[in-house]
């Protein structure tokens, strides 16, 4: 493992069109592809808001924008509200099976379904079988993929990376005709679970962006730990005093 996180060399992308707020320009913090990445390393990268997309470890680095925040759910103290143990419920008929990878044909067609259905108007469209292979890839020798089943019909598949202090919920795909079962929120759900069973702390679920709607599912999980100020605080705790109060970290921490 590297000694210090200064040692790291990390690259940043051109400024371009941002994929969750409009008329904004993105710019993205990139570690360098290079570099070994164990285990413990990825977990100290997390903890200080980095994320991964296929074989890259990134985060925001917007020179005028700070709305991307990291969000984690601690799994100690965290209690699913009624709607949410409905969902719990509704979903107990489901059968749940752990693979090896994702690389057949139905997986991916579902993940088609799903993305021309709900992100038609995002950047995984029109979908790609490469960029679903690379997206969704186990580089790191740490992602497990859950896939849940109404008796032998695929509804759903989970792909998450398991880290030292918690889970990382890396995406989640599934029947866009199934909107009943609110499974997007029983992943979450599964996996703050699963997490408890295994004794790690966290659940990360990437981004929080306040004036974004597609990431307002976040907040719906109590209570929401968000990386503001190189410290993870409570997102409830924060939104009382203002959202002024609420700005993101851009740099890498000195140890």
């Amino acid at each position: 493992m590297t000694a210090s996180l200064r040692d790291i060399r990390v690259f940043t992308t051109f400024p371009h069109e941002c994929s969750y707020l409009d008329g904004k320009e993105a710019t993205t913090l990139f570690i360098d592809p290079r570099q070994t990445i164990s285990k413990e390393l990825y977990s100290h990268l997390s903890a200080i808001g980095f994320r991964r997309s296929g074989d890259h470890i990134y985060r925001p680095h917007c020179a005028r924008c700070n709305a991307c925040i990291a969000s984690r759910i601690p799994v100690a103290s965290f209690k699913r509200t009624k709607s949410q143990q409905r969902v719990w419920r509704r979903n107990q008929d489901l059968r749940l099976e752990e693979t090896s990878d994702i690389l057949d044909k139905d997986a991916f067609s579902l993940y088609c379904r799903y993305v021309e259905k709900r992100h038609a108007d995002g950047d995984m469209y029109p979908p790609d079988e490469d960029q679903y292979r690379s997206f969704l890839n186990n580089s790191l020798g740490n992602t497990r993929y859950f896939r849940l089943y109404e008796d032998e019909h695929l509804l759903g598949i989970m792909v998450s990376d398991q880290m030292q202090d918690g889970l990382s919920a890396i995406y989640t795909f599934y029947e866009p005709t199934q909107d009943h079962r609110s499974l997007g929120t029983f992943a979450v759900l599964y996996q703050v679970e699963l997490a408890r069973q295994l004794s790690l702390d966290h659940v990360y679920l990437g981004y929080w962006i306040q004036s974004c709607e597609k990431m307002s599912y976040k907040a719906r999980f109590h209570p929401l730990e968000i990386l503001v100020g190189g410290e993870w605080q409570q997102r409830e705790k924060l939104m009382m005093g203002g959202s002024a109060a609420i700005t993101s970290q851009r740099f890498i921490e000195k140890p």
